[in-house]
């Protein structure tokens, strides 16, 4: 896994946290993981690549 930051949506704030990249239904690719803070899953988009 690999650090990423992203905005939590429950908590509000940008926050760091450590995700997996993955490949949407429409090919987009993104990171995935979880909140540190609250537990709330966390989406970042990527740059195409």
């Amino acid at each position: 896994m690999a650090p990423y930051e992203g905005y939590c949506v429950k908590c509000r704030e940008k926050r760091q946290f450590d995700g997996q990249e993955v490949e949407l239904a429409n090919g987009r690719r993104a990171a995935q993981g979880i909140c540190p803070s609250c537990g709330t899953k966390m989406n970042r988009m990527l740059a195409k690549g």
